[in-house]
This record gives structure tokens, sequence and C-alpha cells, in this order.
């Protein structure tokens, strides 16, 4: 008996869906960050040792104008994410629910398409700890 579904068609997508974020990805019940450093390393930090974020203005932008606007900091107790960008409040509301599963910088050129950018990503691990 002939089925009127087809196996290999994937559903159609929304109009109104956004392209995918190559600096951030997200997803229910995530048990650690994935930070991929600006050096190329990924560092799995888990949520049971996140300790606080902050979140402000990135101080760089008074010397240099063309510095990204924001800067954030998510502190673990094993170690540091510094975070540079724009439109990081989604980095802090994904954090907040610990649904951030990745975080990476992408090129300077994407900027102006994403709603969140980031565009440097450190991470420095506390020495007792490593």
């Amino acid at each position: 008996m002939k089925s009127n579904q087809s196996n290999n068609e994937n559903p159609p997508a929304s109009a109104s869906s956004a392209p995918p974020n190559p600096c951030l990805e997200r997803a229910a019940n995530t048990a650690a960050l994935k930070a991929v450093a600006d050096d190329g390393i990924s560092y799995l930090l888990p949520y049971s040792q996140f300790l606080y974020a902050e979140r402000s203005a990135n101080a760089t932008l008074e010397k240099q104008p063309d510095a990204p606007p924001e800067r954030m900091l998510i502190r673990f107790a094993s170690g540091d994410v510094a975070i540079l960008g724009s439109g990081l409040k989604r980095v802090e509301t994904d954090l907040q629910r610990y649904e951030l599963q990745f975080i990476k910088a992408a090129d300077r050129r994407l900027a102006a398409t994403l709603d969140t950018h980031i565009s440097a990503v450190t991470v420095t691990l506390t020495k007792e700890n490593v």
C-alpha cells in the first residue's frame, strides 16, 4: 500500500524562522556550556559549577569606537569565560535558563545580519583547579 507521505522530505521551513546563528546554540536540559575560545580550543564547563554572569558595556568603546559594544563575564568554579559582542542579552537569558549549549566567535562581517553576535571568546581556567 502506498503512503501519501514521503520519507525523504524535511518539513517546510517557516518564513518567520531565523537562520541558525553561528555564534551560539541552545537546547533544553543542557548539562554543560561548550565554549570555543579564539585560539580554537574548546572547553566544556558544567552548569553545576556556574557561579554568576555579568553583562555590561565594553569599556574599550571609549578608546576604540569600532570595538564590540558589550562585554559579558561568565564565571564558573573552574574558570571564567569572557565574551565580547552585541545583543548579549540573549546569551544572558539562555544562560539563566541553563539552555546555552555552545558559544564561539563569528566573523565580524556577520554582525549586521545577526541579533546576537559574538566577536571574541576568552577562557581562563583557575590555577588551583587545573
